[in-house]
């Protein structure tokens, strides 16, 4: 399972405006940094992406809003979040 764990904003402070991520897939030890169409380009072609639950809070699953230029957002229990924007940014 491959985590986002930073973000990077450029030229705002929304969702809209993450121009890069790292990530880490603990499982086999690897770590990275992608950018935004990296990772939707990832998450578009079937693979899961997630932010660590703070606490006892769940994880939330990262998704692609189909936007111009598309980004990303997380949804947690089935609803829109913005947990990324939590994350520590790099």
């Amino acid at each position: 399972m491959v985590y986002i764990t930073h973000i990077r904003l450029s030229g705002g402070t929304g969702v809209e405006h993450i121009s890069h991520v790292k990530w880490e897939q603990p499982s086999y030890g690897k770590a990275g940094e992608y950018t935004r169409q990296q990772m939707v380009d990832y998450i578009s072609r079937g693979n899961d992406v997630y932010i660590r639950g703070r606490g006892n809070a769940s994880d939330a699953k990262v998704v692609v809003v189909n936007a111009n230029p598309p980004h990303l957002k997380t949804v947690a229990d089935g609803r829109e979040t913005n947990n990324l924007l939590s994350l520590p940014h790099f």
